[in-house]
């Protein structure tokens, strides 16, 4: 594997920025798997204080990069400083979130089932159960997210705080910034004092790089968000291993919009007015853009379409993160203008330049819909197609038909919510998260927030990429059956030295034994 040399590029201007980074070669990812491999036997025994510690000093060290870190960002994305200031903060943020979940501890999932010598007709041995580190996961950094998806984002923190050691692969489209981030982790890794190799990081534009990293046999577990073509083809490397590893791969959706006659009559044109804020935020470069809309020929359609058209005509051309996003986004404008009996319904200003992009939204039937599939792909960008629906059964035929998405939106008065009720039956197979009278841009990294769903959204449909939840994606279970107290793990132990609430015999405790 040859080692080139790149440089991060300014998508405002196209000029290339300074600095030079290089591909890795494949003696230096195979040493920084190693070191992670290493690592891995004393990290995860690490306890839950320290390495709550160790997470949420990552966060004050991102913290303390202070300007330095938002002006790179900003010089290699585009992304405006507010965008990225909340981003940091977003960052910071679920970093210390984990570090609560870790120090409660609970999230090991402890189950303890008491001998019992004298049950007939047979005896039962003394059973227990927690979950336990995978060992080193491989993090691919995300384009759209150059802080919270990526270096130290959710994936990191989620793998980190479940005692797993870290391999990022920077995004080549903004390495300054990940070089920057993953400087903060190391210099976190030291002041706590956690194993050296816990954390480490790999930089390359070549796939080569990343099929190496995903193809290690140290690696046990790997997080990406990006597009279905690289997350499918990480999927497929990971699964040719003579040990298949977990892929947890969000992919992006178009993230079907539903609105209800008796919404569409009240207030038509203010979701019109939402909808185009949601498709034109952050360049549309989201993966939960509301690429899908599905309106009824219901009173206040025409107010909603008027309304729609003219907010996008009102939208200036926006700057996307990279040359390759906007050739992959005009192909995509291309095919849906090319599909017959698609129609135009709107277009933002002209697009200036390589990184520019112009809002288009387009028109089409239910008919249609159910009979040309490739409607429901996702075009990343500022980007949507209404759907007009004839009837409530043609709504709910075009529920069924989708495929797995990360979100689906509901717009309906009460009245609506009931009668469709059925409607939400569909979605709950199709979608990771339902939304109720507002839009799916914008993820609140929470306890019980759902960032997936059924494939093609992710490749892991029982899995979290935001959410304290996420944790799950990099443990496994571990079964101990009659070992002695002083071998058992401190989540185990009779005398519940972690203080954790345990699953004791089917009741929730807290109690010792």
């Amino acid at each position: 594997m040859s080692s080139t040399t790149f440089q991060a590029v300014n998508p405002t201007t196209g000029e290339s920025l300074p600095g030079q980074f290089t591909d890795a070669s494949l003696s230096e990812i195979n040493q920084t798997v190693e070191n992670a491999a290493m690592a891995f036997e004393a990290y995860r025994h690490t306890g839950p204080a320290a390495r709550a510690e160790f997470l949420e000093r990552i966060a004050a060290e991102i913290e303390a990069l202070g300007d330095e870190l938002l002006e790179r960002c900003h010089q290699e994305t585009g992304l405006p400083m507010g965008r990225l200031q909340g981003e940091r903060g977003r960052t910071a943020n679920q970093l210390r979130l984990f570090a609560k979940v870790v120090r409660e501890g609970s999230w090991v999932d402890a189950r303890i089932d008491p001998a019992q010598p004298d049950r007939q007709p047979l005896p039962r041995a003394d059973i227990r159960h927690m979950q336990i580190a995978l060992g080193p996961v491989v993090v691919f950094g995300a384009s759209n997210f150059p802080l919270a998806f990526s270096t130290a984002g959710g994936d990191t923190a989620a793998a980190l705080a479940a005692g797993c050691p870290v391999v990022v692969k920077g995004h080549p489209a903004h390495p300054g910034t990940h070089s920057l981030v993953a400087g903060a982790i190391l210099k976190a890794i030291e002041a706590t004092g956690m194993p050296e190799g816990t954390f480490g990081s790999v930089q390359g534009r070549a796939i080569e790089v990343g099929k190496a990293l995903v193809m290690h046999p140290q690696i046990k577990a790997v997080g990406f968000t990006g597009s279905f073509r690289g997350g499918t083809a990480i999927f497929e490397y990971a699964n040719s291993r003579p040990e298949p590893i977990p892929v947890f791969a969000e992919m992006g959706s178009t993230n079907p919009v539903f609105i209800l006659p008796g919404a569409l009559k009240e207030r038509g044109a203010a979701i019109a007015d939402g909808l185009a804020a949601s498709l034109n935020l952050g360049v549309g470069q989201f993966c939960t853009n509301p690429g899908l809309s599905f309106l009824p020929d219901e009173p206040g359609k025409d107010a909603f379409l008027q309304t729609l058209e003219e907010r996008i005509g009102e939208t200036g051309a926006g700057t996307m993160l990279t040359a390759g996003i906007k050739a992959a986004y005009d192909k995509g404008i291309e095919r849906l203008a090319g599909t017959d009996s698609v129609r135009n319904l709107a277009g933002g200003a002209a697009a200036k330049g390589d990184f520019q992009a112009q809002t288009a939204v387009f028109r089409t039937t239910t008919e249609v819909f159910l009979a040309e599939e490739s409607l429901e792909e996702e075009v990343f960008g500022p980007s949507g197609i209404v759907v007009e629906s004839g009837s409530r059964e043609q709504l709910l035929a075009s529920a069924r038909r989708l495929k797995g998405h990360l979100t689906a939106t509901v717009h309906g008065t009460e009245a609506d919510l009931i009668e469709y009720r059925e409607l939400f039956d569909i979605l709950e197979k199709k979608v990771g998260r339902i939304i109720v009278n507002g839009f799916p841009t914008g993820v609140e990294v929470c306890h019980s927030m759902v960032h997936g769903g059924p494939y093609p959204a992710t490749t892991a449909t029982q899995s979290t990429s935001v959410g304290t939840t996420a944790i799950r994606r990099f443990v496994r279970p571990v079964c101990y059956q009659d070992l002695p107290q002083a071998l058992l793990p401190d989540a185990l132990k009779d005398n519940n030295p972690l203080g954790i609430w345990r699953l004791v015999d089917g009741q929730f405790t807290q109690a010792a034994l």
